[in-house]
């Protein structure tokens, strides 16, 4: 069953659901690319792995105090005489985060040759402080500087921009936006080629930029969302009727979206 949505669903931006959409949309796409590219290109999925402080909350099951040499009894509560050398034991839980990408390459003399970046963002790329982002910008950095193109496409209303192509120019030339995607080519270093999203429309048609001279691999970006949205647990795990997005919708999308909803079960 499809998404309710004619387009992205704002439903499944929740930073608890979107890691699966995301790394089912890098496969799907990965999969039509392998469809429309031709030889000598293929899709290639690589991963960035790393280390966050942990934003779980981590409480004891059992408290337990015990007398200790250095400590006095006072009738119920314990206090320590000293703790001069007596550290404290501070637990900071990590978690090892992966996050998939995807790169078209070449076959030429042996050698291959990196010719596209492709990166749907995830809250981390979005969160400022975020080894995540830190990441994910110096990666945008160093494909920006070389040969090869790059594609960002941004299906969360949340955090803060974070595509290469400037927020206050792409605003001044097309107003407001919920998603968008961003494609630079590298043979034309000034110019950004932006799809700017609102909520109530369907995903485009986007055009990968390969080799000078060979034309754009075409992929269908709501058809990829439907695959998605269809191959994993969406239907089942999202109560349209009970839970809120997040982030929040504005209030002419809310009233919108109630009424989009009325009907689906």
């Amino acid at each position: 069953m499809p998404s309710p949505f004619p387009g992205m669903d704002p439903y499944l931006e929740n930073p608890a659901v979107f890691p699966g959409v995301h790394n089912r949309f890098i496969a799907v796409l990965s999969e039509v690319l392998r469809q429309v590219l031709p030889a000598p290109y293929f899709a290639e999925i690589g991963e960035r792995v790393w280390v966050e402080v942990s934003q779980r909350f981590i409480e004891p099951d059992t408290s337990v105090l015990v007398r200790e040499p250095g400590r006095i009894d006072t009738g119920g509560a314990v206090a320590t005489a000293s703790t001069r050398s007596s550290p404290v034991v501070v637990t900071v839980p990590h978690d090892e985060r992966h996050e998939p990408y995807l790169e078209i390459r070449t076959v030429g003399n042996g050698l291959e040759r990196l010719v596209t970046a492709i990166e749907v963002l995830s809250p981390s790329n979005k969160t400022p402080g975020e080894r995540g982002r830190e990441l994910y910008l110096r990666k945008q950095k160093e494909v920006l500087d070389s040969p090869a193109h790059l594609v960002e496409i941004d299906l969360l209303r949340g955090g803060v921009h974070s595509t290469a192509v400037p927020f206050n120019r792409l605003t001044e030339m097309v107003g407001h936006f919920d998603y968008h995607v961003s494609i630079h080519r590298s043979n034309r270093f000034e110019e950004f080629q932006v799809y700017p999203i609102r909520l109530d429309e369907p995903l485009p048609e986007i055009g990968i930029p390969l080799i000078f001279g060979d034309p754009d691999a075409i992929v269908d970006l709501q058809s990829i969302f439907h695959r998605v949205y269809d191959t994993g647990p969406y239907h089942r795990r999202i109560s349209y009727r009970e839970s809120t997005p997040v982030p929040v919708l504005r209030p002419e999308q809310k009233e919108w979206a109630t009424q989009l909803l009325e009907n689906f079960r």
